[in-house]
């Protein structure tokens, strides 16, 4: 095994740096500026983000989701609805995003409760996926236990024949969720650790925010 030297592993950040003078009221005009940063960045359309979930037993879980729309109610994700995430989300709908860009030296972390959104919303953003997503989506139940030799792509031609010459409807166990925030934490790497970071927190339906230690 090649010796990896974490230990020693050291970066210092120097990119850029938060105007803590000069700071919008609402965190979401922040975000998005944050969030149109990282697509010019990268020149991608997705926006992943660590989404956190707590399962009924107390039991932390993570994965990667992709970041869909931004709007003023807050951010939208889709995904199985009889996945694991959503399993957790149905006995505890408060969960975290965790957004980072290495190349950019940057950080959001976001909490919030998670609501399903309206099955109208949901059947667009279907509509607008492609083809073979689309009937990927049909094809897998998210997070159930397979055969080491099952092959999907058994599943995916069989309903491909199945909506042959026709639009692919949405199944009704998936759809988009919305994170409602109610704390997001803006962090910017700075020299020698001494980070950058603006917290914001609702209160009574009206944001407020303070510069936490690094």
């Amino acid at each position: 095994m090649e010796n990896i030297d974490i230990f020693n592993s050291r970066e210092d950040y120097n990119k850029s740096k938060i105007d803590f003078n000069c700071l919008p009221e609402n965190p979401m005009l922040l975000f998005e500026k944050w969030i149109a940063i990282a697509v010019e960045n990268n020149n991608k359309e997705s926006i992943p983000f660590v989404l956190s979930t707590v399962s009924i037993k107390n039991i932390p879980s993570s994965r990667v989701v992709l970041l869909r729309n931004i709007l003023n109610e807050g951010l939208f994700f889709y995904t199985n609805y009889n996945s694991k995430k959503s399993k957790d989300i149905e006995v505890n709908n408060v969960v975290a995003a965790n957004f980072f860009w290495k190349d950019l030296e940057k950080q959001i972390r976001v909490t919030g409760e998670v609501n399903k959104i309206s099955n109208e919303l949901s059947d667009v953003y279907f509509a607008s996926r492609p083809r073979n997503s689309q009937l990927s989506a049909w094809s897998s139940n998210q997070s159930e236990i397979l055969d080491f030799n099952f092959d999907l792509d058994d599943k995916v031609n069989f309903y491909s024949k199945k909506f042959f010459n026709q639009d692919v409807k949405r199944p009704d166990n998936w759809g988009g969720y919305c994170i409602n925030p109610h704390e997001i934490e803006f962090w910017q790497g700075r020299p020698s650790r001494l980070h950058d970071r603006i917290k914001y927190f609702l209160d009574k339906g009206k944001w407020h925010k303070m510069r936490i230690s690094p």
